[in-house]
């Protein structure tokens, strides 16, 4: 049974960083992706970046050259996944969910979301505020 439990939202001033991080565990497939979700209230849920067992990455446009997602290769048994969030903004403001896939490359998860969902996080809260 696959486990996602994501860390690290909270409050900051527009400009400032955050870093998310999301552990998933019991992957037992030799490829797999974790990708970045984020939903704000009134909104569709939007695909953020996506970093795959083959150390693919993706961004969505809006995010590119601010957020960097990055990968604990020692570990094992667990995958930590992160999402290093910079410059942010007011309209980053959301409900930041890790997910992970067990077929979709990388372009597709982030533009469509998963296709073999092995498991989903119960999400972390970003506001971006002065």
């Amino acid at each position: 049974q696959v486990q996602v439990v994501e860390s690290g939202g909270g409050l900051v001033q527009p400009g400032g960083s955050l870093k998310l991080s999301c552990v998933v565990s019991g992957i037992t497939r030799n490829y797999y992706a974790i990708g970045w979700f984020r939903q704000a209230p009134g909104k569709e849920r939007e695909g953020v970046s996506c970093i795959s067992s083959d150390g693919e990455t993706q961004y969505v446009d809006s995010v590119k050259g601010r957020f960097t997602i990055s990968r604990d290769s020692a570990a094992s048994a667990k995958h930590m996944v992160y999402l290093q969030m910079n410059s942010l903004r007011p309209e980053d403001t959301a409900v930041y969910y890790c997910a992970a896939e067990g077929a979709r490359r990388c372009p597709r998860l982030v533009r469509d979301g998963p296709l073999v969902a092995l498991g989903w996080g119960q999400g972390t809260q970003v506001t971006v505020s002065s």
